[in-house]
């Protein structure tokens, strides 16, 4: 089976170099039938298990695609494994994606782009998460650019989890606030409560308290969140923090509200550590009455004369 998909596939080629050649009444080659040609045998190859000669098949259809200006999406260019998930060409598969995105930015399809782009983020963040974030980031910028906000800020919220967990906390932070300004632009305003609480969050494990009460303060502008559940949590997670009293700021990190925020941002929460090891403040304690109080009374009159 396998060696009659190899000849098929030998058929397929030596059918493709004879659509590229070129003769006194053929002046051109014809590189549509050749790309078709390269296709089916690289169907033959990974039917036949052959992933590295299916891939050059694959790579060598983009080719002649390109050639005619057709502009593939070229994935399939990715050995595969038998169960048709990518194999150790994960990484070069990455890059054929990122070429293909880029024509088809350059062919006046960005939409394809950005689908191809985050397609591929998907696949190799089991892989790099680093990557991954490099490819989400991309693919929200097309679609910023096409001024599809919805769908950028999808994407964008994406790199700002993995960034979060990558512990690349100044560069969520930016993230964040990015996403923030998106949601209020396209009027999600109970989205953007979240994202103050995700800022909240990743500013005090940056220990910066002072960027996570501006967070929250700049929200009081946003429509609905002052009074609201968002907003009455994260003053108390800011006077907790700030007064070190590790039991409230463990209530609020332990609430439904931030336990059941993305898996990153929860992880956030309940790992929050109040500065100075937890201990509360105490208040500076009251005079008292009493003997003590008489007792000192009665040694303030014995100088009330002076000492002599």
């Amino acid at each position: 089976m396998a060696a009659q998909k190899i000849n098929e596939a030998h058929e397929h080629i030596a059918k493709a170099e004879k659509c590229l050649k070129t003769s006194f009444t053929k002046w051109k080659p014809d590189y549509d039938s050749a790309a078709s040609e390269y296709a089916k045998a690289a169907v033959a190859f990974k039917n036949a298990k052959q992933f590295e000669q299916a891939k050059d098949a694959y790579v060598k259809e983009a080719e002649y695609h390109t050639e005619n200006k057709a502009y593939p999406f070229v994935w399939a260019a990715a050995p595969r494994s038998p169960r048709g998930s990518p194999s150790s060409g994960l990484g070069e598969a990455i890059q054929y994606i990122e070429k293909a995105s880029m024509m088809y930015v350059e062919n006046g399809t960005p939409d394809t782009a950005a689908m191809a782009l985050d397609r591929a983020g998907k696949l190799i963040e089991p892989v790099s998460v680093e990557k991954a974030v490099d490819l989400y980031q991309k693919a929200a910028s097309v679609f910023e650019n096409e001024d599809r906000l919805r769908q950028a800020v999808e994407l964008l919220g994406k790199a700002s989890r993995l960034l979060v967990r990558l512990r690349r906390l100044d560069e969520a932070a930016a993230s964040i606030q990015k996403e923030k300004n998106m949601y209020k632009e396209i009027e999600n305003y109970p989205t953007c409560f979240k994202k103050t609480i995700a800022q909240v969050l990743v500013h005090l494990h940056r220990s910066d308290f002072v960027a996570a009460e501006k967070c929250v303060r700049e929200s009081y502008s946003i429509p609905g969140f002052s009074g609201s559940e968002d907003c009455a949590a994260m003053e108390q997670l800011l006077q907790g923090y700030d007064e070190q009293d590790e039991d409230v700021v463990n209530r609020v990190c332990n609430s439904p509200l931030l336990k059941y925020m993305d898996n990153d941002y929860a992880k956030l929460a309940v790992t929050l550590k109040v500065p100075g090891g937890g201990k509360k403040k105490k208040p500076p304690a009251a005079p008292q009455g009493g003997a003590g109080g008489s007792q000192a009374a009665a040694e303030e009159d014995d100088y009330e004369g002076g000492l002599c």
